[in-house]
């Protein structure tokens, strides 16, 4: 009982935080930046700034599709966000310059997470499986739901590995926004709502895995009763 009144507080947490970003992104999203400067310059000028010259921006399809790419060394913004000069652009713009300056200084928690990659990507592509066939065979075969997990377990160690390195690149990109001019007075407080509502969905959905992963921890511990 316990177990499922925790998953729906986090699930209705989650529900809300996410509406809370898309409100904010929404309305950010309309906001000309003082600077006037589209998300592709503001990365560029980022990137110039901390001295990273081999890092190139780059338009790629979709929507929330922006990433850092450290294999390449890319910063790819969506569509929107790359021809884009609204605050919320410009946010967006500078947490992945964020990723790109944590990847050059070798940044800790970003070096942990790039190792845990491969363990994670086989991890997800079983862990489903593993965990429906270990729940149908609780009663004949318990080791595999144990199996399952823990590799659930490490995509869960995953979503908080990733806490710090996103907290950590929007920490940067508000930083530099305000000390590069970028934003103005009334801007960055505008962008620092729209990164900090960014960062309280990774915490969501890092809370969401440990409440699910403990649950099924208490079904392998019942069925061992």
């Amino acid at each position: 009982m316990i177990a499922w009144i925790l998953f729906g507080l986090i699930a209705i947490g989650s529900w809300l935080v996410q509406m809370n970003l898309t409100r904010k992104f929404e309305k950010y999203s309309k906001v000309r930046i003082a600077s006037n400067m589209t998300g592709a310059e503001v990365a560029e000028k980022m990137l110039r700034d901390n001295g990273l010259y081999d890092v190139k921006v780059i338009s790629t399809s979709g929507q929330l599709t922006d990433h850092y790419n450290p294999t390449n060394k890319t910063v790819n913004l969506s569509e929107g966000v790359f021809a884009s000069n609204s605050i919320a652009a410009a946010a967006v713009a500078a947490h992945e310059c964020g990723h790109a300056v944590q990847h050059a200084h070798a940044y800790a928690p970003l070096q942990l997470r790039s190792a845990l990659v491969p363990a994670v990507s086989f991890a997800s592509k079983w862990v489903q499986w593993i965990l429906l066939a270990g729940m149908l065979l609780i009663n004949v075969f318990p080791t595999l739901l144990l199996v399952g997990i823990a590799l659930f377990a490490v995509t869960t160690i995953f979503s908080f590995v990733t806490l710090p390195v996103e907290i950590d690149a929007s920490r940067r990109a508000t930083r530099w926004l305000q000390e590069a001019g970028i934003t103005s007075m009334q801007d960055h407080p505008m962008a620092v709502s729209a990164l900090r509502s960014a960062a309280y969905t990774y915490v969501s959905a890092a809370l969401g895995s440990l409440a699910t992963l403990v649950y099924y921890v208490m079904i392998f511990l019942s069925n061992r009763d």
